[in-house]
C-alpha cells in the first residue's frame, strides 16, 4: 500500500512531498514512540515505570531504550537507592527535537490525507 504524500506547502519544515515512508523509524516503531512519548511529559522515569506504563517486558524495553539512547534521544543513569539497582530515563534536547519533527510530519500527513478524502 502506498503511504499518502504530503503536499509541499504542507509538509514538516516546507519538505516537498513528504511520505510516511520519510518518518524517523527510530521513533515510529511503537514502544520507542512511548518511550519519548512519555519521557516528552515527565522529566525522569525509571525503568520499572516505563515498563508499567508500555505494559512491556523487561528485555523489550531494554533492547528498545538502547536504540533510543545509541542515538543520543535518551539519556539512562544508573544508580542505586540502598542496595536496590534503579535505572532513569529522561529525554534529551535532540530527543525531544526528533519527537517535534516525527510529530509535525504526522500532523502534515494526517492533514492531507484528510483533505484527499474531502
Amino acid at each position: 500500500m502506498a503511504e499518502p504524500p504530503v503536499p509541499a506547502s504542507q509538509g514538516p519544515e516546507g519538505s516537498s512531498g513528504a511520505t510516511a515512508a520519510e518518518l524517523d523509524r527510530l521513533i515510529h516503531e511503537r514502544i520507542r514512540l512511548g518511550i519519548v512519548s512519555a519521557l516528552a511529559v515527565h522529566a525522569e522515569m525509571s525503568f520499572n515505570d516505563l515498563k508499567g506504563v508500555l505494559a512491556t517486558t523487561d528485555g523489550n524495553l531494554s533492547v528498545h531504550a538502547r536504540k533510543l539512547e545509541e542515538a543520543g534521544y535518551i539519556s539512562c543513569t544508573k544508580s542505586f537507592e540502598g542496595r536496590v539497582p534503579r535505572t532513569a530515563f529522561a529525554l534529551t534536547a535532540t530527543g525531544r527535537a526528533a519527537l517535534e519533527r516525527y510529530l509535525e510530519h504526522m500532523e502534515a500527513i494526517i492533514k492531507a490525507t484528510r483533505e484527499a478524502r474531502a
